[in-house]
């Protein structure tokens, strides 16, 4: 197989459709390789990437594989041809060893292992295990998409939060109501599987090129509620509305968990049920998972995580911005950023989760606390663009000794902006141009705000520590250098964004396994292991490959 690198496509040959970047990529690679459309039997486009450098001329850049008619020995004799006449730069073969899923192991469990959490991490790792044969039982404390889909809505008109199921918590997990962003900074052979699996369930092709893919808060219920469906047909069992409540770790070693249940017309049932096996895939937000670790003795310690707000400008300034005079143009889309700044007392200031024409989202899961978080549709065509706007808290910026007080810390801002909202899960929010002045707001400006409870002008000062103050304050004039328009005095800030990372790891060892306790599996974002979608569906996958290595003979 060739691949061949830096195909630039002139966007005026694209309109944002899967079938014209598939068609342009096949011309554009029989051009450069100088080959007639029946010499090929395979073109797959693997990447296509925005280039403004050099804007107004906005152009695509496509990786593209093929293979040739005349197999191996065509390919060889492509590639040699090439180099003599000095035109192989970006043109290489390939190997095509893709990651696939688990096989049927021999060696199945007495018990069934039990996953926590249907995030992506969840999800993934379910997965795999079904795909082995070992027919695991996965739990979520939250709906499925359509009955978690209507609490949301629900508490975005009324204010009544479902605790149980909500933006952090259900199918999908906090993920799916936060744009199914899928690009990652961390490498791995499974990324492909991810993305082919959603597309199998009803993503959009385009996230198998695209350089930033999203599949969009408006798709991403469906694609995950089809992944749910598919561990069902391998043997395994899904259940909401299923918390986990106790594990029993006597001995160091994981022997049972209590399950409750919430069934039809609100009846609680408890199931405690034989395990050796649990993946603790649950997001940053289960707080009374992790309360319940440190009670057992589960070995926990504290790290890095980051607090801020949520940031709005209007989508047609950071356009004009990136793309000059190409702004608008159907193959663009809306465009994004990402922004860091790094100051000179050692802290750091960066954009998180930017969601192009986005929203800000409602993302309590406690009562009398107020968490922002961001989406997109899969259109990204609202007005405004959001981000979180965050500082780094570090674990020596804490008291105590006590593993989860980062936990407090985040709740502490969460009611503090409850408090500042006036009530009702209204958010505190202040114009870039009065905090950068330290002078509360009054009222909007030219941007106006999309947090659906609505919000409260005054200062966000007090939702958060000064510290988180000081550097973002500090920092948003610098980003403005590099993002023309970043500190326009109209700008919103909506406040608090406390859940963009778990200030807690659940120490793992190099086997997959909780350091205090064998048969534990941490997993994902809220095990401090992860931090977004792919990253957790990877250690998701990466769990299961060592519960299976810990379920053969030879490996007890």
């Amino acid at each position: 197989m060739i691949e061949v690198t830096n195909l630039r496509v002139p966007i005026a040959r694209l309109d944002g459709s899967a079938a014209t970047d598939e068609r342009q990529a096949r011309s554009a690679l029989l051009r450069r390789l100088h080959l007639a459309p029946d010499e090929v039997t395979s073109v797959e486009l693997r990447r296509k990437s925005i280039d403004a450098r050099k804007r107004p001329n906005v152009v695509m850049t496509l990786t593209v594989r093929t293979t040739l008619r005349g197999g191996s020995n065509a390919e060889r004799n492509l590639l040699a041809h090439l180099e003599a006449r000095g035109e192989a730069k970006g043109v290489a073969h390939v190997d095509d060893d893709p990651y696939r899923l688990p096989a049927r192991t021999r060696h199945p469990l007495e018990e069934r292992p039990v996953v926590v959490g249907a995030g992506c991490a969840g999800l993934f790792c379910a997965l795999a295990l079904a795909n082995a044969g070992l027919e695991p039982l996965l739990v979520d404390r939250g709906d499925d998409a359509e009955r978690r889909h209507g609490a949301i809505e629900r508490f975005n008109l009324t204010g009544e939060l479902d605790p149980e199921s909500n933006v952090q918590f259900g199918l999908g997990g906090a993920g799916t109501f936060s744009d199914g962003k899928l690009q990652t900074g961390t490498k791995s052979p499974a990324h492909r599987l991810i993305l082919e699996t959603f597309v199998e369930a009803g993503a959009q092709r385009q996230i198998l090129w695209d350089a930033k893919p999203h599949i969009g808060s408006d798709v991403l219920p469906g694609v995950v509620t089809n992944v749910m469906n598919r561990i069902d047909s391998l043997g395994g069992e899904c259940r909401m509305r299923t918390r986990l409540v106790d594990v029993d770790v006597t001995g160091g070693n994981v022997r049972s968990v209590t399950l409750e249940h919430v069934g039809e017309g609100g009846l609680v049932v408890e199931e405690t049920i034989p395990c050796t096996h649990l993946v603790l895939a649950c997001g940053h937000s289960a707080r009374d998972v992790l309360e319940l670790l440190r009670d057992r003795g589960v070995t926990l310690e504290r790290k890095t995580f980051a607090m801020g707000v949520r940031i709005e400008h209007l989508q047609e300034m950071v356009d004009r911005d990136q793309y000059g005079s190409a702004a608008g143009n159907p193959a663009l889309g809306a465009a994004p950023y990402k922004l860091v700044e790094h100051l000179r007392d050692g802290r750091s200031a960066y954009s998180f989760c930017m969601c192009p024409g986005g929203y800000v989202v409602a993302a309590a899961s406690e009562q009398g606390g107020v968490v922002t978080n961001g989406m997109s549709l899969s259109d990204r065509a609202g007005t405004n663009a959001n981000s979180g706007l965050l500082a780094n808290v570090g674990p020596a910026d804490l008291p105590g000794d006590d593993p989860l007080a980062g936990v407090e810390l985040q709740r502490r801002c969460e009611r503090a902006a409850f408090a500042a909202g006036g009530g009702a899960f209204v958010a505190p929010a202040q114009l870039v141009g009065d905090f950068l002045a330290g002078t509360p707001s009054s009222a909007q400006g030219s941007v106006s705000p999309t947090y659906p409870r609505g919000v409260s002008w005054g200062s966000i000062d007090g939702c958060l520590p000064e510290k988180v103050v000081g550097t973002l304050r500090a920092a948003i004039p610098r980003m403005d250098r590099h993002l023309k328009g970043f500190a326009s005095t109209d700008a919103v800030l909506t406040g608090v964004e406390t859940r963009s990372s778990s200030p807690v790891r659940v120490t793992r060892g190099d086997d997959g396994q909780s350091v205090s306790c064998r048969g534990l599996f941490p997993c994902g974002e809220g095990a401090g292991y992860a931090g977004g979608i792919m990253s957790a569906a990877t250690d998701g996958l990466r769990c299961a490959e060592a519960l299976l290595a810990d379920a053969e003979p030879t490996r007890r």
